[in-house]
């Protein structure tokens, strides 16, 4: 019988029945990433959640919304698109992922290191813990940080604490003018003008060092970087760009696929004692019989 609940409801009593008979769940979403990091022990039941899909909330003026946590990438981006808005959330792997396994995994993308981490990008969320209690820290707008650290212990722990249902998110307004360019440069090159390009005056939204053959077979390595902003903010990071070579303006699409080339990022299990202590210790109060996505993160 596949496990599909419809509302948190009925995930709730699911989880809570299944814990006291320690029926353990490997949580899929859209499931296109499920050899990502450590593999769930065998036996876990696969627990579906595509079910907590869509938008549920969304307010252009406060630059917040509100999804279900298997809404797609793609359909996160079309959305706000059409307020000329987006979140800048665009993991590594593709659009065809969902928002809530790019929290539940902390994966980052090529925006990252300009415009902030998942963890910098969710306001608040609705989990349903390893005991079946439905969970709702943080909030749906900017203004209110009640719960912060706990939305913060879900983003990364790999559905090893709680099934992640709902992700409010904040959004940025989309620039007035975004561009992407390609410098072809060798690869120690291409990484010194990376960290250049990032502490200068007017720094790119994206800056990555790329291997030859990301936009045609002729394409040498080197940097491509997605300069955005005011005309003049652009004009200016324009030129800091063309100072390191023969910089061409490429298809905006060329991020689209660096990101499906890039590997996700793989939890790394931690080697201290205390640390491990530390984990055992949160995922107890979580999980106490260790039913969600048993095998990952120990």
């Amino acid at each position: 019988m596949t496990l599909r609940p419809s509302t948190v409801t009925e995930l709730a009593a699911l989880v809570a029945e299944s814990a006291a008979r320690h029926r353990t769940f490997r949580l899929v979403g859209c499931g296109t990433w499920l050899d990502g990091g450590a593999p769930v022990a065998t036996g876990a039941e696969p627990l579906h959640l595509d079910a907590f899909s869509g938008v549920l909330e969304y307010e252009p003026g406060d630059l917040t919304i509100t999804v279900g946590a298997t809404t797609t990438i793609a359909e996160l981006d079309a959305v706000t698109v059409a307020h000329n808005q987006w979140c800048p959330l665009s993991p590594w792997g593709g659009d065809d992922g969902s928002v809530g396994a790019t929290i539940a995994t902390a994966t980052p993308g090529p925006f990252a290191h300009a415009l902030g981490l998942p963890r910098d990008l969710i306001l608040g969320l609705e989990c349903v813990d390893g005991t079946g209690k439905v969970l709702r820290p943080g909030g749906k707008v900017v203004k209110n940080v009640a719960g912060f650290d706990l939305v913060r212990l879900m983003t990364g722990s790999w559905g090893t604490l709680a099934a992640i249902t709902s992700v409010s998110l904040r959004l940025r307004a989309r620039p007035a003018v975004d561009e992407t360019w390609h410098v072809p440069l060798d690869d120690g090159a291409a990484a010194r003008a990376q960290d250049t390009l990032r502490r200068s005056i007017t720094p790119p939204i994206a800056c990555e060092v790329t291997t030859a053959g990301l936009l045609d077979t002729a394409t040498q390595a080197g940097l491509l970087v997605r300069i955005a902003g005011n005309a003049a903010v652009v004009a200016a990071a324009r030129a800091e760009v063309a100072a390191f070579g023969d910089a061409r303006r490429v298809d905006p699409s060329s991020w689209t696929e660096w990101r499906a080339r890039k590997a996700r990022r793989v939890p790394r299990i931690p080697s201290s004692p205390e640390v491990r202590a530390l984990n055992d210790g949160v995922r107890r109060a979580f999980d106490p019989a260790h039913i969600l996505n048993p095998g990952i993160m120990g």
